[in-house]
């Protein structure tokens, strides 16, 4: 069984998106963010980080995994059921790329213009600074999408990974998309799984 530590946000939202999509029997483990409850002792020996998501496989092929950062899970997750991550190859690295741009940029950037946007204290250079590195990632997004329906060619973990925080940022920001950005959020938005892991659904076992 599968025990998911998270939380409503992008990040969270990425591995519930990947479990409801490989149809993965999991338990959810909701953290109160606003309360530190992923700074307890408890979590801490989950996470050492202390952030959500976190996992931990008491089924994993090789005994017993606890792993965090929700990029890595998604890797762990697609290996682990041979799905939505090419197993070789060039289609392979072009996924792991455009993840890699998504942990790498889009999150740290949208994440940052955000918190500077709602901050009590109001910092123009770094507004200025975030907001514009967001346009760019956005424009960014655009060119690769205006070529292919998905970011890696075909629908994988790197659509899970962006489409969070693409969908929730922009609107938060207040961040115009482009034509095929808009038509990637709404084709991956359609999908059931989507639907339901953006919820971050309710504990569920099998």
């Amino acid at each position: 069984m599968i025990d998911l530590y998270t939380s409503t946000t992008p990040n969270g939202r990425k591995v519930t998106i990947m479990l409801e999509e490989l149809g993965v029997p999991y338990n959810v483990h909701h953290l109160d963010l606003g309360k530190g409850e992923q700074k307890t002792p408890e979590f801490l020996a989950i996470n050492p980080n202390g952030k959500i998501p976190a996992l931990v496989d008491e089924g994993g092929a090789h005994g017993k995994v606890t792993i965090f950062e929700s990029g890595a899970i998604l890797v762990y997750l697609a290996e682990r059921e041979g799905k939505l991550l090419p197993k070789e190859g060039p289609a392979r690295y072009e996924a792991l790329a455009w993840l890699m741009f998504q942990m790498g940029g889009v999150g740290p950037m949208f994440g940052q213009a955000g918190f500077f946007k709602r901050a009590t204290e109001q910092v123009p250079f770094a507004i200025d600074r975030y907001f514009g590195e967001a346009r760019r990632l956005l424009e960014v997004l655009e060119g690769r999408l205006a070529k292919a329906s998905y970011l890696a060619g075909e629908y994988s973990i790197a659509d899970i990974a962006t489409y969070p925080w693409v969908a929730s940022g922009t609107a938060f920001l207040g961040l115009e998309t482009g034509p095929h950005v808009s038509a990637w959020l709404a084709r991956i938005g359609e999908r059931p799984a989507v639907k339901r892991g953006m919820e971050i659904p309710a504990p569920k076992s099998a």
